[in-house]
């Protein structure tokens, strides 16, 4: 008690005595006119960082492997039934740690060609952007079908490319989400097929014995997580997620 009553004694001794010596610092955001053009320059950047930093997490998560991940996670949860489990904090946290590892070579070449060269200042801002766009063009046309490709390419209205460097950014990232979703649901239906089987066993099997009450999701489900833990699931369901992407 006596310690207490010592700490809130200094507490209010530095609160009296803060226009002496503050402790907190002070921040303060002006809206003023400029004076000269490259002052208007620097608003601008700042604002275009301020929205880039707001479009972080859409970005992160539409050019990368997260969307096939989290896809077909989901569609293993709707598989087994379990509803909530694993619920959806720990689908999208193992998501990002796979994403993070199937994107490390990527993402550490863009860091070596674009973005250290450019705070060495051996490069232009223009150059750094287009080496930190250049690995991540190779991952998405990697995984991009040229049918969506096309698509894109033909509702822009834009000449024809000659080759990958013709083709917009803007063009290719719309591409590269329909093709991760059709190939995650294509995984999903991979996943659904045995577990259908199971629940096609359990329905017939009740049927037949006159137990038409009872749900069959409420029998099927313990021999369904039995399945997935006897065959490794997990393992598997990872090992071929990342097999995917190569």
């Amino acid at each position: 008690m006596i310690r207490f009553l010592l700490i809130c004694a200094l507490v209010l001794s530095f609160a009296v005595n803060v226009d002496a010596a503050p402790i907190i610092p002070n921040v303060n955001v002006e809206v003023g006119t400029a004076d000269n053009p490259q002052q208007v320059a620097s608003t601008l950047q700042v604002l275009a960082v301020l929205t880039l930093a707001t479009l972080a997490p859409g970005i992160l998560m539409m050019t990368t492997s997260f969307v096939r991940i989290v896809v077909i996670i989901g569609f293993l949860r709707n598989a087994l039934a379990t509803q909530n489990v694993p619920p959806n904090q720990v689908i999208i946290s193992l998501a990002l740690f796979l994403t993070f590892y199937i994107m490390a070579p990527y993402w550490s070449q863009a860091n070596d060609n674009g973005l250290q060269p450019y705070l060495a200042g051996q490069i232009s801002q223009e150059e750094a952007l287009t080496n930190v766009l250049e690995p991540m063009r190779e991952f998405m046309f990697r995984q991009t079908r040229e049918s969506d490709l096309a698509l894109f390419v033909n509702l822009s209205d834009a000449p024809r490319p000659e080759s990958q460097e013709d083709v917009s950014t803007f063009v290719l990232i719309p591409a590269f989400i329909i093709s991760e979703l059709k190939t995650a649901f294509q995984i999903g239906f991979m996943i659904y097929v045995p577990f259908i089987v199971i629940d096609m066993i359990v329905a017939t099997t009740l049927m037949s014995m006159g137990m038409m009450m009872l749900p069959p999701v409420m029998i099927s489900l313990p021999f369904k997580i039995l399945l997935f833990v006897m065959i490794d699931g997990w393992h598997l369901l990872i090992q071929s997620i990342i097999v995917s992407f190569r």
